[in-house]
């Protein structure tokens, strides 16, 4: 189980390098407007789906791990705001809508957010 947990431990780490590379593509392209890329929507989509099953591993298969369930539920919020707004965004592009560049950014910002949570969170 130990395998598997490093394993969505790496997926999840590939998810949040994918979003936050793909906000900053986003970024330097911003003079064609500023809309999320493939790359960013799937980044959160994988960011989403792998730690809902790491702490779904943490609490049901190892033992020695405990889940600060305060935590997990802030990161989880982040979360779906940032796949929400991806997801808003990316759908707004393909329709030919315009799309607020304040949704990116925002999503960016939320990935970072995400990230200083995990590692400064005791």
């Amino acid at each position: 189980m130990d395998f598997l947990y490093n394993l969505t431990v790496v997926a999840h780490m590939l998810g949040l390098a994918a979003l936050v590379g793909g906000y900053l593509v986003a970024v330097t392209r911003s003079a064609e407007g500023l809309v999320p890329n493939v790359v960013m929507v799937w980044g959160a989509r994988v960011q989403l789906l792998s730690g809902l099953i790491l702490v779904g591993i943490a609490e049901g298969a190892l033992d020695d791990i405990e889940v600060n369930q305060m935590k997990i539920g802030v990161k989880l919020l982040v979360a779906i705001a940032v796949a929400a707004l991806t997801e808003i965004a990316a759908a707004r592009a393909r329709k030919g809508q315009p799309v607020a560049g304040g949704m990116v950014h925002a999503a960016g910002a939320l990935a970072v957010v995400n990230v200083l949570v995990a590692s400064l969170w005791k």
